[in-house]
């Protein structure tokens, strides 16, 4: 219980410094709109070709905001070092890391209501209201899933000047299954699933997203006092 009140207590200041500034989650989100129009322009006018690339370019567009997103996670409490005296309070280290992971998951949740019309405008894709939940929910499940590593190698990376070449670099290579799960469960949803597949992709995309917060958070604490 300890735990969990410190690591809400993380939430909270980062939502209300997230609310003050909104320089963030502006930024962001006209990145990943901007990242779906080169998309379009790419593939061009054909129709098709656009509606059945929307699934991946969707993601990929989640993926590169999210970049963005954590590498300014913890540029704050870099700053004047403020995560030692986090430290100090004491704040546990697992709690500071399941607290940031929590606030970057709810930062990239906030993107699907904004991204996704535009993504179905765009790739002209319809989808009746009950499938758009579903895909809502994969969103925040896929969120989950990339902001628990990208919280760690932010975290690891945030002293560093080379930050925005590293955590990418770092982040791509892990995240492979969980772009693997979104891409085929969100293709389902956008194109039908005959076959009914959805439910083996989103386990797995829960799976490793279970396995990435767990794992993460044990490293943790030994990652933050090395960057100490």
């Amino acid at each position: 219980m300890r735990l969990l009140a410190q690591a809400l207590t993380v939430v909270r200041k980062d939502l209300l410094l997230e609310w003050r500034g909104r320089s963030r989650i502006i930024s962001v989100l006209l990145f990943g709109v901007v990242t779906l129009l080169l998309f379009s322009f790419a593939v061009g006018p054909d129709s098709i070709a656009l509606r059945a690339s929307a699934a991946g370019f969707l993601v990929l567009a989640l993926l590169l905001s999210s970049t963005l997103g954590l590498s300014e996670s913890f540029r704050l409490e870099q700053e004047q070092r403020a995560v030692e005296g986090l430290l100090l309070l004491p704040v546990d280290p697992i709690a500071l890391y399941y607290g940031k992971a929590m606030s970057n998951t709810l930062f990239l949740m906030l993107l699907a209501p904004i991204l996704t019309p535009v993504a179905l405008v765009l790739y002209a894709v319809e989808i009746d209201p009950m499938r758009l939940l579903v895909l809502l929910g994969l969103w925040a499940i896929a969120a989950a899933g990339l902001s628990a590593p990208g919280t760690l190698y932010a975290a690891m990376t945030s002293r560093l000047q080379s930050q925005d070449v590293l955590l990418p670099l770092l982040l791509f290579p892990l995240v492979v299954p969980v772009l693997l799960g979104a891409v085929k469960a969100v293709a389902l949803i956008l194109t039908g699933d005959p076959m009914e597949q959805i439910r083996s992709w989103t386990i797995l995309l829960v799976s490793f997203a279970v396995i990435y917060w767990s794992i993460c958070g044990l490293l943790f604490p030994h990652a933050i006092e090395e960057g100490l």
